[in-house]
């Protein structure tokens, strides 16, 4: 399936994101959160190490300047885009912000809750899940991670 042409372009944004963290020795993984007329309201890059805060990932620090930005936690309408699959925290996150779309780039069979590990963002018990969209540049995202890994072994 060809994805959406502003999935891509959002896509291209939150790589440009994760190249930032990985010059900022983070694991590259960014994030953009754009509203419902396609603008990036938020923006986050991991920062874990930079602020030895275990929730600094990419996807909370999007969503929290999403939220500031519309002075409101409810992101309904809202696209969360992310190079990397989200884990549970993320993916729990995103449900909580009621954000209802969620586009990633690679998968991750060792910690993703959006499809490969868990499904927690689908999950029909849960009272809210978000539409999910994986896969986007899957190679450029995945390339940047592998490269990441690699220069540190």
């Amino acid at each position: 399936m060809t994805p959406d042409p502003a999935d891509v372009r959002l896509m291209h944004a939150a790589l440009a994101l994760a190249h930032e963290a990985a010059a900022a020795g983070e694991v590259p993984v960014g994030a953009v959160v754009a509203d419902p007329s396609g603008a990036v309201i938020g923006r986050g890059r991991n920062r874990r190490e930079q602020t030895h805060d275990p929730s600094a990932h990419a996807e909370v620090l999007a969503m929290r300047e999403a939220a500031a930005h519309l002075g409101s936690w409810n992101l309904d309408g809202c696209t969360l885009v992310v190079t990397l699959e989200p884990c549970v925290m993320c993916a729990g996150a995103l449900l909580q912000a009621h954000v209802s779309r969620l586009v990633f780039g690679a998968w991750d069979d060792k910690a993703g809750a959006a499809g490969s590990l868990y499904d927690v963002v689908r999950d029909r018990r849960l009272p809210v899940r978000a539409e999910v969209i994986g896969g986007v540049l899957e190679a450029e995202a995945r390339a940047l991670l592998t490269r990441f890994f690699e220069a540190r072994r």
